[in-house]
């Protein structure tokens, strides 16, 4: 705390340190620093004090915002990409929030608050897919109100106060230029990464068996069994619109998914699609398998009779010629 005395600091029960540099609590886990304990702990909290100031101007003053005004401040439910975000007015979260960083690990996310900043109670703001909370700046001119029970992620810096309701939850570090007002809380600095989206499996290729009861489709990656998606799995012979339905869909090997027809089998010389929608197929690293539709090869060989039927046939007789 600083400028302000340690007996600002209520609630802690805190315990001074032999060198009455910093003191300890149950309720933290680390070391709680004021401005009137001894030397050098002033002029450590002055320098902190002034880089929060700093960080604060520097972060408010970014220009050239991605997004002005989104949704009217309220940004519940919303996916947001990195990049920086405006408002004249102030923020609400009622529902969940996510920042994806789209597999860059390095994404930055500044969010400009004229207003105050509010939660609603247990909700969250979800890091997905590489962000960092390190990577996260809410800079808020007027207060910031975080919801009883609610979760959320990165930077505090707050021109006036931070207040936690009753459980609130925070991964980041909250930084105000008044107070911070702490009920039954956890504050967590310790910086918080996303795992990285696994990439979803894709359809190397797909052809029949020679009978035209089967479609074999090889994937990129090796495949968890598809029990209980067959419905999810359709075909179509000769871009007729009509899909049809498989039997059974079952893994055959490492990477390969078997599907058998139905009561419609396909000829030679089909030209035939396979379609995948909507269901629950992964694979063995966690990948989810999207929507395709995909060509098929047709290896159904043609009738010989037909064949022979659509040679040309030429009667060669003694003394005519054939050119």
């Amino acid at each position: 705390m600083s400028p302000i005395a340690a007996t600002a600091i209520t609630g802690f029960g805190l315990v001074m340190d032999s060198s009455n540099t910093f003191s300890t609590s149950t309720l933290v886990n680390g070391k709680v620093y004021a401005s009137d304990y001894t030397d050098p702990t002033p002029v450590y909290m002055t320098t902190a004090i002034s880089d929060m100031e700093t960080a604060y101007t520097t972060a408010n003053g970014q220009t050239t915002p991605d997004a002005t005004e989104l949704n009217s401040g309220d940004i519940g439910g919303m996916t947001l990409a990195p990049g920086l975000y405006k408002w004249s007015t102030g923020v609400t979260i009622p529902t969940d929030v996510t920042l994806n960083a789209m597999g860059n690990t390095e994404a930055v996310w500044v969010f400009q608050i004229a207003g105050t900043l509010v939660t609603s109670p247990s909700t969250h703001v979800i890091l997905t897919n590489g962000t960092q909370s390190k990577n996260v700046f809410w800079v808020v001119a007027d207060q910031t109100t975080l919801g009883t029970g609610s979760v959320f992620s990165g930077n505090i810096l707050d021109q006036t106060a931070i207040v936690f309701d009753d459980g609130a939850a925070l991964n980041g570090r909250a930084l105000a230029q008044t107070a911070v007002t702490l009920i039954g809380n956890t504050v967590d600095s310790t910086n918080v990464q996303a795992p990285l989206a696994v990439a979803p499996p894709t359809v190397s290729s797909a052809e029949t068996n020679a009978d035209g009861t089967l479609i074999m489709v090889t994937f990129s990656k090796a495949m968890n069994s598809p029990a209980g998606n067959v419905e999810n799995f359709t075909y179509q012979l000769n871009n007729d619109g009509n899909n049809l339905a498989f039997d059974t869909a079952v893994l055959n090997g490492t990477s390969k998914i078997y599907l058998t027809t139905s009561g419609t089998s396909i000829a030679s010389g089909d030209v035939v699609n396979v379609s995948y929608v909507a269901g629950t197929v992964t694979a063995t690293d966690g990948g989810v398998l999207a929507n395709f539709d995909r060509a098929v090869t047709n290896n159904v060989p043609a009738d010989p009779a037909m064949v022979a039927l659509q040679q040309p046939w030429i009667l060669e007789q003694p003394g005519i010629s054939r050119f």
